[in-house]
Protein backbone atom coordinates (compact mmCIF):
# COMPACT_ATOMS: atom_id res chain seq x y z
CA UNK A 1 0.00 0.00 0.00
CA UNK A 2 2.23 2.39 -0.82
CA UNK A 3 4.99 9.70 0.85
CA UNK A 4 8.32 9.71 -0.21
CA UNK A 5 7.88 12.77 -3.22
CA UNK A 6 7.38 15.54 -1.35
CA UNK A 7 8.68 17.82 -3.82
CA UNK A 8 5.52 20.64 -4.07
CA UNK A 9 4.50 21.91 -7.34
CA UNK A 10 1.71 24.96 -7.06
CA UNK A 11 0.73 27.93 -9.03
CA UNK A 12 1.89 31.74 -8.05
CA UNK A 13 -0.32 32.70 -5.18
CA UNK A 14 -3.24 35.66 -5.88
CA UNK A 15 -1.66 39.02 -5.98
CA UNK A 16 -5.05 40.24 -3.75
CA UNK A 17 -3.36 41.89 -0.34
CA UNK A 18 -6.07 43.51 1.83
CA UNK A 19 -9.26 42.36 2.96
CA UNK A 20 -10.93 45.04 0.65
CA UNK A 21 -9.94 43.92 -2.46
CA UNK A 22 -10.61 40.37 -1.24
CA UNK A 23 -13.76 41.44 -0.49
CA UNK A 24 -13.76 43.31 -4.03
CA UNK A 25 -12.63 39.99 -5.89
CA UNK A 26 -16.05 38.04 -4.97
CA UNK A 27 -14.23 35.67 -2.93
CA UNK A 28 -16.47 33.36 -1.09
CA UNK A 29 -15.39 31.36 2.16
CA UNK A 30 -15.79 27.34 2.47
CA UNK A 31 -15.02 25.01 5.10
CA UNK A 32 -12.44 22.79 4.97
CA UNK A 33 -15.25 19.61 4.00
CA UNK A 34 -17.38 22.20 1.54
CA UNK A 35 -13.66 22.40 0.03
CA UNK A 36 -12.81 18.39 -0.03
CA UNK A 37 -16.35 17.56 -1.07
CA UNK A 38 -16.11 19.94 -4.22
CA UNK A 39 -12.95 18.89 -5.09
CA UNK A 40 -13.58 15.32 -4.83
CA UNK A 41 -16.50 15.74 -6.95
CA UNK A 42 -14.81 17.68 -9.57
CA UNK A 43 -11.84 14.30 -9.60
CA UNK A 44 -14.34 11.88 -9.61
CA UNK A 45 -16.03 13.27 -12.93
CA UNK A 46 -12.74 14.06 -14.64
CA UNK A 47 -11.77 10.74 -13.58
CA UNK A 48 -8.82 11.64 -12.10
CA UNK A 49 -6.72 9.24 -9.47
CA UNK A 50 -7.50 10.62 -6.25
CA UNK A 51 -4.51 8.55 -4.21
CA UNK A 52 -1.88 8.33 -6.72
CA UNK A 53 0.88 5.87 -5.39
CA UNK A 54 -1.20 4.17 -3.38
CA UNK A 55 -2.05 0.55 -4.86
CA UNK A 56 -4.47 -2.33 -4.26
CA UNK A 57 -7.29 -0.11 -2.63
CA UNK A 58 -9.04 0.84 -5.23
CA UNK A 59 -12.08 -1.64 -5.06
CA UNK A 60 -11.96 -1.73 -1.50
CA UNK A 61 -10.64 1.20 0.67
CA UNK A 62 -10.95 4.46 -1.56
CA UNK A 63 -14.65 3.84 -2.10
CA UNK A 64 -14.93 3.93 1.86
CA UNK A 65 -12.55 7.27 1.71
CA UNK A 66 -14.86 8.90 -0.65
CA UNK A 67 -17.97 7.86 0.43
CA UNK A 68 -16.01 9.98 4.27
CA UNK A 69 -15.23 12.83 2.31
CA UNK A 70 -18.87 13.28 0.81
CA UNK A 71 -20.25 12.97 3.89
CA UNK A 72 -18.13 15.34 5.61
CA UNK A 73 -17.18 12.91 8.33
CA UNK A 74 -13.67 12.46 10.14
CA UNK A 75 -12.20 9.61 9.56
CA UNK A 76 -10.26 6.27 11.62
CA UNK A 77 -8.31 4.21 9.59
CA UNK A 78 -7.58 1.04 11.21
CA UNK A 79 -4.97 -1.31 10.41
CA UNK A 80 -1.62 -3.25 11.12
CA UNK A 81 1.79 -0.76 10.00
CA UNK A 82 2.73 -0.65 6.45
CA UNK A 83 -0.70 -0.28 5.29
CA UNK A 84 -0.40 3.40 3.95
CA UNK A 85 -2.63 4.74 6.49
CA UNK A 86 -0.52 7.73 6.79
CA UNK A 87 0.36 8.23 2.98
CA UNK A 88 -3.67 8.10 2.55
CA UNK A 89 -3.98 10.87 5.15
CA UNK A 90 -1.56 13.14 3.71
CA UNK A 91 -2.39 12.50 0.11
CA UNK A 92 -5.69 14.04 1.12
CA UNK A 93 -4.59 17.53 1.00
CA UNK A 94 -5.27 17.47 -3.29
CA UNK A 95 -8.66 17.64 -2.08
CA UNK A 96 -8.40 21.44 -0.32
CA UNK A 97 -8.22 24.37 -2.58
CA UNK A 98 -4.93 25.16 -4.15
CA UNK A 99 -4.84 28.62 -2.19
CA UNK A 100 -6.89 30.12 0.93
CA UNK A 101 -6.58 33.91 1.96
CA UNK A 102 -5.78 34.48 6.06
CA UNK A 103 -5.41 37.14 7.84
CA UNK A 104 -1.43 37.78 8.14
CA UNK A 105 -0.19 36.75 11.11
CA UNK A 106 -2.67 34.87 12.99
CA UNK A 107 -1.64 31.62 14.29
CA UNK A 108 -4.61 29.51 13.63
CA UNK A 109 -4.68 30.91 9.57
CA UNK A 110 -8.02 33.11 10.14
CA UNK A 111 -10.30 33.11 7.35
CA UNK A 112 -10.41 37.20 6.74
CA UNK A 113 -14.11 37.01 5.97
CA UNK A 114 -15.43 35.20 9.47
CA UNK A 115 -11.77 35.73 11.71
CA UNK A 116 -12.36 33.91 15.20
CA UNK A 117 -9.28 34.54 17.31
CA UNK A 118 -8.76 37.39 19.38
CA UNK A 119 -5.81 38.58 17.27
CA UNK A 120 -7.93 38.55 14.56
CA UNK A 121 -10.78 40.37 15.56
CA UNK A 122 -8.76 42.95 17.06
CA UNK A 123 -6.76 43.36 13.71
CA UNK A 124 -10.19 43.89 11.68
CA UNK A 125 -11.89 46.15 14.13
CA UNK A 126 -8.82 48.28 14.10
CA UNK A 127 -8.05 48.45 10.38
CA UNK A 128 -10.81 47.31 8.87
CA UNK A 129 -10.81 46.62 4.55
CA UNK A 130 -6.88 47.52 4.83
CA UNK A 131 -6.51 44.63 7.38
CA UNK A 132 -3.64 42.93 5.06
CA UNK A 133 -3.68 39.20 4.23
CA UNK A 134 -1.23 36.34 3.11
CA UNK A 135 -2.13 33.14 0.84
CA UNK A 136 -1.54 29.69 2.34
CA UNK A 137 -0.79 26.87 0.11
CA UNK A 138 -2.43 23.60 0.51
CA UNK A 139 0.35 21.95 1.33
CA UNK A 140 0.85 23.63 4.53
CA UNK A 141 -2.98 23.07 5.41
CA UNK A 142 -1.72 19.76 7.07
CA UNK A 143 -0.56 18.68 10.45
CA UNK A 144 0.76 15.57 12.21
CA UNK A 145 1.20 14.20 15.50
CA UNK A 146 2.22 10.91 16.32
CA UNK A 147 0.46 9.81 19.57
CA UNK A 148 2.68 8.27 22.73
CA UNK A 149 1.61 8.41 26.43
CA UNK A 150 3.50 11.12 27.24
CA UNK A 151 1.47 13.72 24.47
CA UNK A 152 0.45 16.75 26.09
CA UNK A 153 -3.22 18.82 26.11
CA UNK A 154 -0.42 21.69 25.45
CA UNK A 155 0.84 19.86 22.59
CA UNK A 156 -2.38 19.62 20.77
CA UNK A 157 -4.40 22.32 22.02
CA UNK A 158 -2.34 24.80 23.99
CA UNK A 159 -1.07 26.78 27.11
CA UNK A 160 -0.95 29.74 28.63
CA UNK A 161 2.59 31.38 27.68
CA UNK A 162 4.42 32.38 30.90
CA UNK A 163 6.55 34.95 29.02
CA UNK A 164 3.14 36.63 27.55
CA UNK A 165 1.89 36.70 30.88
CA UNK A 166 5.13 38.12 32.16
CA UNK A 167 4.90 40.72 30.02
CA UNK A 168 1.98 42.18 31.30
CA UNK A 169 -1.15 40.39 29.86
CA UNK A 170 -3.64 39.33 32.27
CA UNK A 171 -4.26 35.21 32.41
CA UNK A 172 -8.16 36.34 31.30
CA UNK A 173 -6.61 37.60 28.01
CA UNK A 174 -7.25 35.31 25.04
CA UNK A 175 -4.01 36.44 24.14
CA UNK A 176 -1.71 35.02 26.61
CA UNK A 177 -2.37 31.79 24.78
CA UNK A 178 0.26 29.24 23.00
CA UNK A 179 -2.03 27.44 20.56
CA UNK A 180 -1.03 23.85 20.24
CA UNK A 181 -0.69 21.64 16.67
CA UNK A 182 -4.90 21.54 16.36
CA UNK A 183 -5.41 25.09 16.58
CA UNK A 184 -2.22 25.70 14.59
CA UNK A 185 -3.73 23.46 11.59
CA UNK A 186 -7.21 25.63 11.42
CA UNK A 187 -8.92 25.27 8.29
CA UNK A 188 -6.94 22.55 6.77
CA UNK A 189 -6.32 18.82 8.21
CA UNK A 190 -5.15 17.39 11.32
CA UNK A 191 -3.70 13.56 11.57
CA UNK A 192 -3.51 11.71 14.54
CA UNK A 193 -1.18 8.46 14.27
CA UNK A 194 -1.35 5.53 16.57
CA UNK A 195 -4.34 6.98 18.23
CA UNK A 196 -4.91 4.75 21.12
CA UNK A 197 -1.39 5.39 22.25
CA UNK A 198 -2.45 8.79 23.55
CA UNK A 199 -3.88 8.76 27.16
CA UNK A 200 -7.38 8.37 27.96
CA UNK A 201 -7.19 12.51 29.65
CA UNK A 202 -6.04 13.63 26.83
CA UNK A 203 -8.54 12.04 24.82
CA UNK A 204 -11.31 13.45 26.32
CA UNK A 205 -9.50 17.03 25.51
CA UNK A 206 -10.43 16.50 22.08
CA UNK A 207 -14.36 15.55 22.64
CA UNK A 208 -14.97 19.25 22.46
CA UNK A 209 -12.46 19.76 19.74
CA UNK A 210 -14.58 17.57 17.42
CA UNK A 211 -18.05 18.48 18.56
CA UNK A 212 -18.82 22.07 20.46
CA UNK A 213 -15.60 23.66 19.54
CA UNK A 214 -15.00 24.73 22.47
CA UNK A 215 -11.37 24.45 23.69
CA UNK A 216 -10.17 25.08 27.52
CA UNK A 217 -6.99 25.57 28.35
CA UNK A 218 -5.68 25.88 32.33
CA UNK A 219 -9.63 26.20 33.39
CA UNK A 220 -10.30 29.74 30.60
CA UNK A 221 -12.87 28.54 28.14
CA UNK A 222 -12.59 30.36 24.85
CA UNK A 223 -15.00 29.87 22.15
CA UNK A 224 -12.64 28.64 19.02
CA UNK A 225 -14.86 27.13 16.38
CA UNK A 226 -12.28 25.92 14.91
CA UNK A 227 -12.63 24.48 11.19
CA UNK A 228 -10.43 20.89 10.90
CA UNK A 229 -10.85 18.07 8.84
CA UNK A 230 -9.88 15.15 11.70
CA UNK A 231 -8.26 11.71 10.28
CA UNK A 232 -6.74 9.26 13.00
CA UNK A 233 -5.13 6.03 12.66
CA UNK A 234 -4.46 2.88 14.93
CA UNK A 235 -3.76 -0.73 14.79
CA UNK A 236 -6.35 -3.04 15.84
CA UNK A 237 -3.85 -5.08 18.23
CA UNK A 238 -3.56 -1.13 19.85
CA UNK A 239 -7.47 -1.74 21.22
CA UNK A 240 -6.60 -4.59 23.54
CA UNK A 241 -3.05 -4.65 24.44
CA UNK A 242 -1.06 -1.26 24.58
CA UNK A 243 -4.35 1.25 24.60
CA UNK A 244 -7.70 2.09 23.70
CA UNK A 245 -9.93 4.60 21.99
CA UNK A 246 -12.54 5.66 24.63
CA UNK A 247 -16.31 5.24 23.06
CA UNK A 248 -17.11 9.01 22.74
CA UNK A 249 -13.85 10.17 20.77
CA UNK A 250 -14.82 7.30 18.72
CA UNK A 251 -18.23 7.78 18.31
CA UNK A 252 -16.97 11.27 16.80
CA UNK A 253 -15.67 9.97 14.38
CA UNK A 254 -18.08 9.20 11.26
CA UNK A 255 -16.16 6.68 9.68
CA UNK A 256 -13.95 3.96 10.70
CA UNK A 257 -12.33 2.51 7.36
CA UNK A 258 -9.98 -0.93 7.84
CA UNK A 259 -6.76 -0.82 5.39
CA UNK A 260 -5.59 -4.28 4.28
CA UNK A 261 -2.65 -5.57 3.19
CA UNK A 262 -1.49 -6.40 -0.99
CA UNK A 263 -3.94 -9.15 -1.60
CA UNK A 264 -2.26 -11.04 -4.43
CA UNK A 265 1.67 -11.38 -5.21
CA UNK A 266 1.44 -9.08 -8.08
CA UNK A 267 -0.25 -5.78 -5.87
CA UNK A 268 2.64 -6.66 -3.46
CA UNK A 269 5.67 -6.84 -6.60
CA UNK A 270 3.89 -3.53 -8.02
CA UNK A 271 4.34 -1.92 -4.55
CA UNK A 272 8.10 -3.27 -4.45
CA UNK A 273 9.10 -1.79 -7.98
CA UNK A 274 7.34 2.11 -6.78
CA UNK A 275 8.82 2.10 -3.37
CA UNK A 276 12.33 0.81 -3.10
CA UNK A 277 15.26 3.32 -2.83
CA UNK A 278 17.21 3.65 -6.58
CA UNK A 279 21.30 4.16 -6.61
CA UNK A 280 22.51 3.63 -10.03
CA UNK A 281 26.18 2.18 -10.07
CA UNK A 282 28.18 3.10 -13.16
CA UNK A 283 28.46 0.83 -15.60
CA UNK A 284 26.60 -1.97 -14.23
CA UNK A 285 23.04 -2.36 -15.44
CA UNK A 286 20.83 -3.89 -13.09
CA UNK A 287 17.72 -6.40 -14.16
CA UNK A 288 15.52 -8.59 -11.69
CA UNK A 289 13.89 -11.45 -13.70
CA UNK A 290 10.18 -12.21 -12.54
CA UNK A 291 10.51 -14.68 -10.87
CA UNK A 292 13.11 -13.50 -8.54
CA UNK A 293 10.45 -10.72 -7.78
CA UNK A 294 7.80 -13.40 -6.96
CA UNK A 295 10.14 -14.77 -4.70
CA UNK A 296 10.58 -11.70 -2.87
CA UNK A 297 6.89 -11.24 -3.00
CA UNK A 298 5.59 -15.06 -1.73
CA UNK A 299 7.99 -14.08 1.15
CA UNK A 300 6.03 -11.69 2.44
CA UNK A 301 2.61 -12.99 1.89
CA UNK A 302 3.87 -16.35 3.74
CA UNK A 303 5.33 -14.54 6.71
CA UNK A 304 1.64 -13.41 6.87
CA UNK A 305 0.59 -16.36 7.33
CA UNK A 306 2.56 -18.34 9.22
CA UNK A 307 1.98 -19.63 12.58
CA UNK A 308 5.36 -18.36 13.62
CA UNK A 309 5.11 -15.24 12.60
CA UNK A 310 2.57 -12.77 15.01
CA UNK A 311 -0.02 -11.69 13.03
CA UNK A 312 -0.97 -9.26 15.73
CA UNK A 313 1.60 -7.30 14.85
CA UNK A 314 1.32 -7.64 10.66
CA UNK A 315 4.25 -8.21 8.45
CA UNK A 316 4.61 -4.36 6.56
CA UNK A 317 4.88 -3.89 2.82
CA UNK A 318 8.17 -2.55 3.64
CA UNK A 319 9.73 -5.56 4.40
CA UNK A 320 9.55 -6.32 0.62
CA UNK A 321 10.93 -3.11 -0.45
CA UNK A 322 13.41 -3.58 2.27
CA UNK A 323 14.60 -7.24 0.87
CA UNK A 324 14.38 -6.07 -3.19
CA UNK A 325 16.67 -3.92 -2.23
CA UNK A 326 19.08 -5.81 -0.16
CA UNK A 327 18.75 -8.42 -3.41
CA UNK A 328 19.36 -5.91 -5.83
CA UNK A 329 22.67 -4.92 -3.72
CA UNK A 330 23.58 -8.08 -3.54
CA UNK A 331 24.16 -9.14 -6.73
CA UNK A 332 25.22 -5.42 -7.96
CA UNK A 333 28.27 -6.39 -5.17
CA UNK A 334 29.07 -9.16 -7.29
CA UNK A 335 29.26 -7.70 -10.58
CA UNK A 336 31.48 -5.22 -8.90
CA UNK A 337 33.50 -8.02 -7.78
CA UNK A 338 33.29 -9.97 -10.94
CA UNK A 339 33.70 -7.21 -13.42
CA UNK A 340 30.74 -8.09 -14.85
CA UNK A 341 28.34 -5.42 -16.45
CA UNK A 342 25.49 -6.82 -15.81
CA UNK A 343 23.62 -7.54 -12.12
CA UNK A 344 21.04 -10.02 -11.84
CA UNK A 345 19.71 -11.04 -8.75
CA UNK A 346 20.12 -14.90 -7.94
CA UNK A 347 18.54 -17.46 -5.55
CA UNK A 348 22.33 -17.38 -3.60
CA UNK A 349 21.40 -13.62 -3.79
CA UNK A 350 18.77 -14.57 -1.26
CA UNK A 351 21.10 -14.56 1.80
CA UNK A 352 20.88 -10.90 1.90
CA UNK A 353 17.37 -10.79 2.72
CA UNK A 354 18.27 -12.37 6.12
CA UNK A 355 19.17 -9.06 7.79
CA UNK A 356 16.02 -7.21 6.27
CA UNK A 357 13.76 -9.60 6.96
CA UNK A 358 14.69 -10.69 10.84
CA UNK A 359 14.24 -6.93 11.74
CA UNK A 360 10.63 -6.79 10.11
CA UNK A 361 8.75 -9.93 11.99
CA UNK A 362 8.24 -10.81 15.61
CA UNK A 363 7.77 -14.02 16.26
CA UNK A 364 5.38 -15.60 18.55
CA UNK A 365 7.72 -18.10 20.44
CA UNK A 366 10.92 -16.10 21.36
CA UNK A 367 14.36 -18.76 22.34
CA UNK A 368 12.20 -22.33 20.96
CA UNK A 369 13.39 -21.46 17.45
CA UNK A 370 16.30 -18.74 15.67
CA UNK A 371 14.37 -16.13 13.52
CA UNK A 372 17.09 -17.56 10.87
CA UNK A 373 15.79 -20.53 10.96
CA UNK A 374 12.03 -19.16 10.56
CA UNK A 375 13.36 -16.83 7.93
CA UNK A 376 15.02 -19.94 6.03
CA UNK A 377 11.97 -21.68 6.17
CA UNK A 378 9.84 -19.24 4.73
CA UNK A 379 12.50 -18.63 2.13
CA UNK A 380 12.28 -22.22 0.92
CA UNK A 381 8.38 -22.11 0.79
CA UNK A 382 8.84 -19.04 -1.61
CA UNK A 383 11.31 -20.34 -3.64
CA UNK A 384 9.11 -23.84 -4.48
CA UNK A 385 5.87 -21.91 -4.67
CA UNK A 386 7.02 -19.84 -7.44
CA UNK A 387 8.77 -22.91 -9.07
CA UNK A 388 5.96 -24.42 -9.20
CA UNK A 389 3.65 -21.88 -10.77
CA UNK A 390 6.25 -21.96 -13.44
CA UNK A 391 7.34 -24.87 -13.93
CA UNK A 392 6.34 -29.26 -13.39
CA UNK A 393 8.72 -30.90 -11.88
CA UNK A 394 7.97 -33.92 -14.88
CA UNK A 395 9.20 -31.88 -17.51
CA UNK A 396 12.42 -32.15 -15.63
CA UNK A 397 13.26 -35.77 -16.19
CA UNK A 398 16.06 -35.74 -18.58
CA UNK A 399 17.71 -33.26 -16.58
CA UNK A 400 17.09 -34.87 -13.40
CA UNK A 401 18.90 -38.23 -15.49
CA UNK A 402 21.84 -36.35 -16.21
CA UNK A 403 22.09 -35.88 -11.94
CA UNK A 404 21.59 -39.58 -12.02
CA UNK A 405 24.46 -40.18 -14.05
CA UNK A 406 27.36 -38.78 -12.29
CA UNK A 407 26.49 -34.62 -13.12
CA UNK A 408 27.06 -31.92 -10.03
CA UNK A 409 26.91 -28.38 -10.46
CA UNK A 410 28.40 -26.01 -8.35
CA UNK A 411 26.45 -22.89 -7.47
CA UNK A 412 27.42 -19.44 -5.70
CA UNK A 413 26.98 -16.24 -5.36
CA UNK A 414 30.20 -14.93 -6.62
CA UNK A 415 30.26 -17.78 -9.22
CA UNK A 416 30.98 -16.30 -13.01
CA UNK A 417 27.86 -15.80 -15.44
CA UNK A 418 29.28 -17.61 -17.85
CA UNK A 419 30.10 -20.80 -15.75
CA UNK A 420 26.41 -21.26 -15.44
CA UNK A 421 25.82 -20.99 -18.98
CA UNK A 422 28.53 -23.13 -20.09
CA UNK A 423 28.32 -25.43 -17.65
CA UNK A 424 23.99 -26.23 -17.79
CA UNK A 425 22.39 -24.04 -20.74
CA UNK A 426 22.86 -26.81 -23.34
CA UNK A 427 21.36 -29.71 -21.20
CA UNK A 428 17.88 -31.34 -22.17
CA UNK A 429 15.14 -29.63 -20.18
CA UNK A 430 17.37 -26.37 -18.99
CA UNK A 431 17.50 -24.44 -21.84
CA UNK A 432 13.86 -25.44 -22.17
CA UNK A 433 13.09 -23.77 -18.83
CA UNK A 434 15.18 -20.86 -19.31
CA UNK A 435 13.43 -19.93 -22.64
CA UNK A 436 10.34 -20.20 -20.75
CA UNK A 437 11.46 -18.11 -17.79
CA UNK A 438 11.80 -15.55 -20.96
CA UNK A 439 15.33 -14.09 -19.34
CA UNK A 440 17.13 -13.40 -22.88
CA UNK A 441 20.34 -14.30 -23.84
CA UNK A 442 21.74 -12.04 -21.21
CA UNK A 443 24.75 -14.64 -19.19
CA UNK A 444 23.35 -12.93 -15.77
CA UNK A 445 20.13 -13.37 -16.64
CA UNK A 446 20.72 -17.04 -17.54
CA UNK A 447 22.60 -17.90 -14.72
CA UNK A 448 19.58 -16.70 -12.07
CA UNK A 449 17.24 -18.81 -14.26
CA UNK A 450 19.48 -22.20 -14.44
CA UNK A 451 20.10 -21.40 -10.24
CA UNK A 452 16.38 -20.90 -9.86
CA UNK A 453 15.56 -23.98 -12.04
CA UNK A 454 18.11 -26.38 -9.69
CA UNK A 455 17.03 -24.83 -6.23
CA UNK A 456 13.05 -25.51 -7.68
CA UNK A 457 14.22 -29.55 -8.01
CA UNK A 458 15.71 -29.58 -4.62
CA UNK A 459 13.27 -28.12 -3.01
CA UNK A 460 10.70 -30.44 -4.81
CA UNK A 461 13.32 -33.60 -3.63
CA UNK A 462 14.20 -34.25 -7.06
CA UNK A 463 18.08 -32.98 -6.32
CA UNK A 464 20.26 -33.35 -3.31
CA UNK A 465 21.77 -30.30 -1.64
CA UNK A 466 24.87 -29.80 -0.08
CA UNK A 467 25.51 -26.15 1.93
CA UNK A 468 22.63 -23.49 2.33
CA UNK A 469 21.29 -20.37 0.39
CA UNK A 470 25.17 -19.65 -0.50
CA UNK A 471 27.61 -21.73 -1.77
CA UNK A 472 26.38 -25.26 -2.70
CA UNK A 473 26.81 -28.38 -4.96
CA UNK A 474 23.66 -29.94 -6.62
CA UNK A 475 24.03 -33.50 -6.84
CA UNK A 476 21.31 -36.49 -7.06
Amino acid sequence: MSINDTTVIQTKAPSIATLGALKKSGYISRSVREEMCANLIAMIRKGDSLFPGVVGYELTVIPQIENAILSGQDIIFLGERGQAKTRLARSMTQLLDEWIPIIAGSEINDDPLNPISRFALDRVAETGDKTPIDWLHRSRRYGEKLATPDTTIADLIGEVDPIKVAEGRYLSDELTISYGLIPRTNRGIFNLNELPDLAERIQVGLLNIMEERDVQIRGYKIRLPLDVFVVASANPEDYTNRGRIITPLKDRYGSQIRTHYPETIELEIEIMDQERSIFPTEGIEVSVPQFMKEIVAELTHLARRSPDVSQRSGVSVRMSSANYENLISNATRRSLRLGERSAVPRVSDLVAVQSSTTGKIELETIGEVREEQIVGKLLAGAIVATFNRHFSVRQFDQLVQAFENGLTVDASELMPSMDYVLQLSHLDGMKEAVDKLQVGGNPAAVASAVEFVLEGLHLNRKLNKDGGLGPARYHR
